[in-house]
């Protein structure tokens, strides 16, 4: 038995320096934010997750420590499924499908599987069902963002000689910008690269009307996020304006929201975030509700390594598992030394899943304590 005696969320910050900001849809990036959770069993097991930080990191982490401590500390670690169903009855049901509680909640849910794994002894993929196999990465993160389209293609040409085949930029700042750099990179790299774009829900439907034919000249695999999550019928509409598939996922929240944009069959492009969807045992009834359907998978998942190591699993253990997003954003403390290594990009541009039991990273507590929360806004 491994009852949960303890359950801990540090928020933490660490401030951009001006070279390293990346210009994007939602702003300019000052700082980069995180939630970590932590939980311990009576045994003394430990379990990490990531809960996003919302923008709001200090309430996340209230929030964890707060009302779901309550409800979860003294349950049984390794009932993912009855913890889950227990916060749904008492938070999630009855005061509706909120964003705050998902994201709190994910991260919990994120650090009891991984103390299931570590409990069985297992990597999280093979307890999940899954085997170790290679996934496909895309050059993501915060980075390709606003800049001059001979230095986006740089920048590009710099990622795919590092050994991706893939790799997603930003648009949603002016139709002309837009073009002219998707030009610029789709001129420079080699044939045979898949480019996708992400506009950070930037777009209006004027601006989707002259970005999307252009996306389908210059052969992009996905637009993400055109428009906030929630307008339903601007994605309906943007449907008709060409053919590249259009993809959102990251601002949905439990496989409730996701049950409508399945069904709608306008977002073809799947993009839960194990941080906020509602962590693991969530993301894979998403996958398996997709799976119904043929529609692939592929997980939103910066910021920290927990996450970005979480989701190499998920997608070892779905049928219908797409892309990694590998966050190749410069300076990312949280990818770099808040953990142990969370992925190595191999040949053919793919990653393994990490075989240590659990989730299979390492976190150096030093680094929390030593990058405190900042309070205010991270994009501007």
């Amino acid at each position: 038995m491994l009852k949960i005696r303890d359950i801990q969320a540090f928020p933490t910050s660490f401030a951009l320096p001006e070279g390293k900001r990346v210009a994007l849809g939602v702003g300019t990036t000052v700082k980069r934010d995180a939630v970590v959770v932590k939980v311990t069993t009576e045994d003394g097991v430990v379990g990490w997750g990531e809960s996003h930080h919302a923008r709001a990191h200090t309430a996340i982490a209230k929030l964890i420590e707060t009302t779901l401590r309550g409800l979860i500390i003294g349950q049984e670690a390794t009932d993912c499924v009855g913890i889950w169903n227990r916060v749904y009855r008492y938070q999630l049901g009855s005061h509706g499908a909120g964003a705050a509680t998902a994201m709190a909640m994910s991260g919990i849910d994120m650090a009891l599987w991984d103390i299931r794994a570590k409990a069985a002894g297992w990597p999280l993929y093979r307890l999940l069902g899954g085997g170790a196999r290679g996934v496909t990465a895309y050059a993501g993160g915060i980075a390709l963002g606003y800049q001059p389209p001979e230095a986006l293609a740089e920048e590009a040409m710099a990622m795919l000689e590092s050994g991706y085949r893939a790799l997603k930029l930003r648009v949603g700042d002016s139709p002309e910008r837009d073009i002219a750099r998707m030009e610029a990179v789709r001129q420079t790299v080699p044939d045979g690269t898949v480019l996708m774009a992400d506009a950070n829900t930037a777009c209006s439907l004027d601006h989707a009307r002259t970005l999307i034919p252009a996306m389908d000249r210059l052969g992009f695999a996905w637009l993400e996020e055109p428009f906030p999550a929630h307008d339903h019928r601007l994605y309906a509409i943007a449907r008709g304006y060409g053919h590249v598939p259009l993809a959102a996922g990251e601002n949905h929240y439990t496989r409730f929201e996701f049950h409508r944009v399945i069904e709608d069959g306008t977002i073809t492009v799947l993009q839960p975030d194990l941080s906020k969807c509602g962590g693991v045992t969530e993301a894979m009834r998403i996958a398996h509700l997709a799976s119904a359907w043929k529609l692939p998978i592929h997980p939103h998942s910066s910021l920290t390594g927990i996450n970005q190591a979480a989701a190499i699993h998920l997608l070892c253990a779905i049928d219908n598992g797409g892309y990694f997003e590998a966050d190749v954003s410069s300076g990312n403390l949280y990818r770099d030394k808040l953990c142990s290594t969370p992925w190595i990009l191999g040949t053919h541009g793919q990653v393994w899943p990490n075989e240590a039991p659990g989730i299979g990273v390492e976190v150096d507590e030093s680094v929390l304590r030593a990058h405190p929360p900042i309070e205010g806004p991270s994009y501007v």
